[in-house]
């Protein structure tokens, strides 16, 4: 393939979901919505292999030294097609699952995962803004898509509120990588100069942990759970809260270079991997569960950022979301088969669909680290890393490690072990509690299944030799993989662990871990109270001074207007009335002293002019004897004023 070709291809990828899902958005087309999202998918997904192996690099003019620029290298080329896959079989399922709003719902998705493909492909802070905005908008409107729901709308706003907030550090971000004269791409932020290099780690790694769910934005993630199960499996699996994590292996250079931001990431995500874990273990509630496992096993992902080890953070990433991707669409169908997805109705009903309840083991069983499963050997990747950074690091990943095993032999146990007689009618009470059951799985439903549940147990894979030391290789990495001894430790502690609660049949929910750890709560103390105090405080402030000073400037400017109204009416027009009463006396006086004096002088000179007329007409005679005396008497006249003047 030519290299236009493949850089028509990568634009392709990008802008056909986007052109695609923005018709469907806004189209009344709902019967053949599933058709079209589902032909588009396929040939997006086709496209990601096709771009994945050709590594093209495209580029628009954007701003004065900065373009608009996409490009696939080793990272990309592993993440892009995993978001595509995952969409394609999250769009088959939902061509089963969603009957109404077809066309919102489709042309929603297909949206949220172009936004997840350019970001996957950003290469320019100005493409990944653009994709991080859409991403947030669009997932707004998933969460809160059935929008008759007060809560479900509540939900969505939570989630955006809270992302929108760390999604300011991107911004700071993007405005020190100006100041820092380092140019907008993103593989030139770690050149910044040192004081802005500090800025923009600090604001990327803000942007990706509240992308990522990861601490103190974790609860947003939990009210997400609001939204379809195939928005969750999406969500959480491919697209939102993924892209939180592979920013931070993209830009794992600059945090290195920092000497703080690095060890920041990881410490936040084995403190995520270990709390969150916790709060898992303590749910009753499987969506909640797996949501709580999210910020946990991505908390993995954002610890392999700060260690260094961006082959093993994406390992991971790609099995997580082949796994989260297969659990949450199996609690989805069984939310659907029978309106409930509390765990206490859902006993034993791997038992009763027993392709979904095959397919839902291999995920939960991965999720635990068993081996040979994928999440067993890519976890073990990240913590080979974290064993030569700090041993107590490794020993937090390690117990967050055992915290999975724990929560994923919560499932198993709950939805294979068989219902006592005397227990079925409390299990059957609890079906129906959320929406009416179908009591039916389709095929359309459980092929997608199959599929990820494929990936859950071959994707490790990527962190083994030889496909991880190539991985490895391929990003400029020196190959690390843990020793035989750490996966042979890991793999008997998720078994015994797993062991253990099939055996004891429960597992400890800590009650200070059921409620998210209280982070909702506690961020409504610290700061939504505060700054709603704050907001009121201006208020009052604005009524009661500044209102009140305008209040009492307008009306002492009413009352000079009045004022000068009044001296208008009573001084300005009297004065011009006077004036004007004056003008036309005096006009008047002037008429009639014209009349008198100056008509009457005029006509009196008129008068004089004419007598002297006749009296110059009366020497005019004719008679040339007479002309000759006047000559002598004006001669005589003159000689005598000469005498005289003389």
């Amino acid at each position: 393939m030519t290299h236009s070709l493949t850089e028509s291809a990568l634009w392709v990828l990008v802008l056909l979901p986007a052109v695609v899902g923005a018709a469907l958005a806004l189209s009344r087309l709902e019967r053949a919505a599933a058709v079209v999202s589902l032909v588009t998918g396929t040939l997006t997904a086709v496209l990601a292999l096709i771009v994945a192996f050709a590594r093209p690099e495209v580029s628009v003019p954007f701003m004065a030294g900065s373009d608009f620029a996409l490009g696939v290298d080793a990272l990309s080329a592993l993440v892009m097609p995993m978001v595509a896959v995952v969409t394609l079989l999250v769009v088959m399922f939902s061509a089963g699952e969603i009957r109404e709003s077809q066309g919102r719902f489709h042309g929603l998705m297909l949206l949220f995962a172009a936004a997840a493909l350019v970001t996957a492909t950003a290469q320019s802070l100005p493409a990944l803004l653009f994709s991080w905005e859409v991403m947030g908008a669009t997932s707004f409107a998933l969460i809160g898509f059935w929008w008759r729901d007060d809560r479900r709308v509540s939900a969505g706003v939570t989630a955006f509120v809270t992302t929108r907030t760390a999604d300011v550090g991107m911004y700071v971000a993007a405005g020190a990588a100006v100041a820092g004269g380092s140019g907008l791409a993103l593989a030139d932020l770690a050149g910044s100069s040192a004081s802005w290099r500090h800025v923009i780690a600090a604001g990327l790694l803000v942007a990706a942990l509240g992308k990522a769910a990861q601490l103190p934005f974790s609860f947003w993630l939990s009210r997400a759970m609001e939204g379809p199960s195939p928005v969750s499996a999406l969500l959480h699996s491919a697209a939102m809260v993924a892209m939180g994590g592979y920013l931070l292996l993209r830009v794992e250079p600059l945090l290195a270079a920092t000497g703080w931001a690095a060890g920041a990431a990881a410490w936040v995500g084995a403190a995520t991997a270990l709390l969150l874990g916790t709060v898992a273990v303590a749910q009753r509630d499987l969506k909640q569960l797996l949501a709580a496992s999210t910020s946990a096993q991505l908390g993995f992902v954002v610890m392999a950022a700060g260690l260094g080890t961006v082959s093993g953070g994406a390992a991971h990433l790609l099995a997580h979301a082949s796994t989260k991707a297969l659990l949450f669409l199996a609690a989805g169908a069984w939310l659907t088969a029978l309106g409930t997805k509390r765990l206490a109705g859902l006993r034993g009903v791997a038992r009763r669909w027993r392709l979904l309840g095959v397919t839902a083991t291999a995920g939960a069983l991965s999720l635990a680290g068993i081996a040979p499963l994928a999440l067993w050997a890519t976890k073990d990747a990240v913590l080979a890393a974290a064993l030569e950074e700090s041993p107590l690091l490794y020993a937090v990943g390690l117990a967050a490690a055992a915290l999975s095993a724990a929560y994923a032999g919560k499932i198993l146990m709950v939805v294979w072990r068989p219902v006592p007689l005397d227990k079925q009618a409390e299990v059957e009470g609890h079906h129906d509690e959320e929406q009416q059951g179908t009591r039916h799985v389709g095929p359309l439903e459980q092929a997608p299944l199959v599929v990820l549940a494929l990936g859950a147990l071959v994707l490790g894979a990527l962190a083994l030799p030889p496909v991880g030391d190539t991985a490895a290789r391929t990003m400029a990495e020196e190959p690390l993989h843990p020793a035989p001894l750490e996966l042979a430790v890991s793999a008997l502690i998720a078994l015994a662990v797993v062991g253990s609660v099939w055996w004891r049949r429960r597992v400890p929910e800590p009650r200070w871990a059921l409620g998210w750890l209280g982070l909702e709560h506690i961020t409504h103390v610290v700061v939504v109270r505060p700054t709603v105090r704050i907001a009121e405080r201006l208020a009052r402030f604005d009524d009661q001074v500044l209102d009140r000073a305008v209040t009492r400037s307008a009306t002492g400017a009413l009352t000079a207007a009045r004022g000068m109204a009044a001296f208008d009416d009573t001084v300005v027009d009297g004065s011009v009335e006077a004036v004007s009463r004056g003008s036309v006396s005096a006009a008047e006086r002037s008429a009639r002293g014209d009349n008198r004096w100056l008509d009457g002088t005029v006509e009196r000179v008129a008068s004089w002019t004419r007598g002297l007329g006749r009296l110059a007409r009366r020497p005019q005679t004719g008679q040339l004897h007479q002309y000759y005396i006047q000559a002598v008497a004006v001669l005589a006249i003159g000689v005598l004023l000469l005498l005289t003047v003389r």
